[in-house]
């Protein structure tokens, strides 16, 4: 088993050393899910909600958490990102909506946790604005779906990992 890095050899938390390592292009796609009551929804789907443009707006709330995710993250390191891309799928059957972020950047570190971050602050932009008429919804399934470059190549998430909205 790996031993993790985040710890020196007296066990004390330490931001880990990637100066040695060579630069490469590096992706990685996160997703997860809001489910919220059918009303809900609706007013998402119609642009009803009197806040405007929910998707929108966590959208570009989306955008903002994977370039801040190093003040968010304590050993995280501040990267330069090449690419933020987030889209929404709508369900209706259990209604929710499902947000997946794919980040990019050319570094020496990955950019698993800008994706995990920025999939989180667009739901959490969603119940934020929509807690007004629905204290009930639940953010969950978050996860990663892959990560490409640097030392340890290409991973991809097991399918049976990947439940979309069915949560």
């Amino acid at each position: 088993m790996k031993e993790l890095t985040h710890f020196n050899h007296a066990g004390e938390a330490q931001m880990v050393d990637v100066g040695a390592k060579g630069e490469s292009e590096r992706v990685a796609t996160a997703a997860g899910c809001i489910r919220m009551q059918p009303e809900t929804l609706q007013l998402i789907q119609s642009g009803g909600h009197s806040k405007g443009d929910v998707l929108g707006i966590a959208r570009v709330a989306a955008i903002m958490g994977a370039k801040r995710t190093a003040e968010l993250v304590p050993l995280c390191h501040p990267l330069a990102l090449t690419r933020v891309d987030c889209s929404f799928e709508i369900a209706d059957a259990p209604p929710a909506v499902a947000c997946q972020v794919t980040v990019a950047t050319r570094g020496r570190t990955g950019v698993e946790m800008e994706a995990l971050c920025a999939v989180q602050i667009a739901l959490l932009t969603v119940y934020d604005m929509c807690k007004a008429v629905d204290r009930g919804m639940v953010i969950d399934a978050v996860r990663l779906l892959e990560k490409r470059g640097g030392r340890s190549g290409h991973w991809r998430a097991a399918p049976e990992a990947d439940p979309g909205t069915e949560a």
